[in-house]
């Protein structure tokens, strides 16, 4: 199962994605900021971190150059509602996904659904 890391601030977005997510298929753990998903991120493994960018004591382009340090192969993929913020993203962590706020949820768990495709087809075995 594809295990995602979640970190956003917003306590009812966290739920509302976790929610979403799992009801696809993914296996979530939601914290509250970037400082409490690092410890997570040294000690177990995940497919991708899925971040909010703008957050208290971290931001989350800091998580994710901090997170490719520590587990390099793992996806990265932002969600913001700052078009600025947006532009930093990508220049800052080039291979990230960004999706901007507001989406509806379906389009998270496409983005998400695209990112993992080839890993997800069945063998012809």
């Amino acid at each position: 199962m594809i295990r995602i890391l979640l970190a956003e601030d917003d306590r009812v977005m966290r739920e509302y994605l976790t929610r979403a997510l799992e009801r696809s298929g993914y296996a979530v753990v939601a914290v509250d900021r970037g400082t409490a998903a690092l410890p997570l991120i040294e000690s177990e493994s995940f497919d991708l971190l899925l971040s909010d960018i703008v957050m208290p004591e971290m931001d989350g382009i800091e998580l994710a150059q901090r997170a490719s340090e520590i587990a390099p192969g793992m996806r990265v993929m932002f969600i913001t509602g700052f078009a600025a913020v947006t532009l930093k993203a990508g220049k800052q962590v080039p291979q990230a996904r960004v999706l901007s706020k507001p989406f509806h949820l379906r389009d998270l768990v496409l983005e998400v659904d695209r990112l993992f495709e080839s890993e997800q087809v069945p063998s012809s075995n």
